[in-house]
């Protein structure tokens, strides 16, 4: 299963070891789905990553790690098409990468913009509660 995991989740693994979003981000390290990504996103990431409002919970390091694990292991589409499909105009680049990378599930921790959408073509969009819960079907 192809699985695109947004930046908010990526982040919020590094911010709290042991919570759900690090529990997904570790079923990917165990091999249990493939990550999809993209060097847009690995570029938003080490954007949002250096704000200074997260700074007292993020650690360079490990932030700096995950970028790399993400960019040796995870499939990068490539020839991201243009997607105008989300209120937020930031997280069309998220739905672009799941549909060049071929994704099934785009897991989000927004609370609104792409949870509403619920679907994008033929991606679901959900949150990390409801991919645990696949992962463990």
């Amino acid at each position: 299963m192809r699985v695109v995991l947004d930046t908010n989740v990526l982040l919020s693994a590094l911010i709290s070891p042991g919570g759900s979003p690090d529990a997904l981000y570790q079923a990917w390290r165990d091999g249990r789905f493939t990550l999809v990504s993209s060097e847009e996103q690995l570029d938003e990431f080490r954007r949002v990553s250096r704000y200074p409002k997260l700074r007292p919970y993020l650690q360079p390091a490990a932030a700096g790690t995950m970028l790399n694990e993400i960019r040796q292991l995870a499939v990068l589409a490539t020839r991201l098409p243009k997607v105008d499909a989300s209120p937020d105009p930031a997280d069309n680049l998220l739905l672009a990468a799941a549909q060049a990378g071929h994704a099934e599930y785009l897991v989000t921790g927004d609370k609104a913009d792409l949870l509403d959408l619920e679907r994008f073509k033929s991606i679901h969009i959900i949150t990390v509660a409801k991919m645990i819960a696949l992962l463990e079907k």
